[in-house]
């Protein structure tokens, strides 16, 4: 159901995103006018990718990614990475993330590719950071949502790894997610739950409830993860509670509006899990430069 720890970097993902940002960046013909024209071919330089404002790194693996195809579409080298601070480690302002040392136009071709990519989940990753720290000392785990960029959700939901969260489902595949508009067209939380039940047999089922009344339908329908939306501390404290006193464990979640400022507040029920959506459809980008050295 969920993917803990910071492993399994999606590489097949991320070529393809790599694929699509160098041909929107090199245009139909494959050319960086400004760097060919002023740089020579056989010239080769070393380049540092440096952290221009405090964060969590995520996206390193994208660097070896880019320059190679970078070298297989201009023919050079393949320059060679030495990585400095690695996924998951946290950068102050001037802090090396990695060096590059080879052909000097593939190194400069390749730089916005690399640098958008690895700002933006580097984003992700600091932003889930400030979430797993404020829930540091209880035993609930920050969940990501499928609020993602299209196209980049694998490599997103790898970020929030980096910065200490944990993976919710992928997609609509793998989990089956009971929420408002699927009660409503089943007739209700107990006809849904069995609908899914009995279509997919094997598939984990989640349930949304609004109400301590809710909570209980779901649970007596079968739901053993239950997602408590938009309640109030209290609300959800007398759910929690209805649910550990039910009988058989259920991993209960917190949903819906959560701020930093207050999620200490609902960690304090016992929920085993907060969703914060925010985790990738608003994280402002961590600030990455490619500077030459020599």
């Amino acid at each position: 159901m969920t993917t803990d720890g910071l492993s399994g970097f999606p590489h097949e993902w991320a070529t393809a995103l790599v694929d699509v940002a160098l041909r929107e960046d090199l245009g139909p013909d494959g050319v960086d006018v400004t760097t060919l024209a002023t740089i020579p071919a056989d010239q080769t330089r070393t380049a540092e990718i440096v952290a221009r404002a405090p964060g969590v790194v995520a996206g390193v693996p994208v660097i070896a990614l880019v320059l190679a195809a970078v070298a297989g579409k201009v023919g050079g080298e393949v320059p060679s990475v030495e990585v400095v601070n690695d996924d998951g480690a946290r950068l102050e302002r001037g802090d090396v993330i990695a060096r590059l040392t080879g052909p000097t136009q593939v190194i400069l071709v390749a730089e916005r590719t690399i640098l958008n990519i690895m700002s933006r989940l580097s984003g992700v990753a600091t932003h889930t950071r400030r979430w797993a720290d404020a829930l540091g000392g209880t035993s609930t785990m920050v969940l990501d949502t499928r609020k993602t960029t299209p196209g980049m959700r694998w490599l997103e939901k790898y970020a929030v790894r980096c910065g200490g969260g944990t993976n919710k489902r992928m997609g609509l595949y793998d989990v089956a997610m009971i929420k408002d508009n699927h009660k409503l067209a089943a007739g209700s939380v107990a006809a849904a739950y069995g609908l899914v039940r009995e279509r997919f047999p094997h598939v984990d089922v989640q349930v949304e409830v609004t109400t301590p009344a809710e909570a209980q339908e779901a649970y007596d329908a079968g739901a053993r993860f239950i997602m408590c939306d938009n309640m109030s501390v209290d609300v959800l404290r007398e759910t929690v509670e209805l649910l550990r006193a039910a009988g058989e464990p259920v991993e209960i979640e917190a949903t819906g509006g959560l701020t930093l400022e207050v999620v200490g507040d609902y960690a304090a029920t016992g929920v085993d899990f907060v969703s914060v959506g925010g985790l990738t459809h608003s994280s402002p980008i961590v600030d990455i430069a490619l500077d030459l050295t020599d």
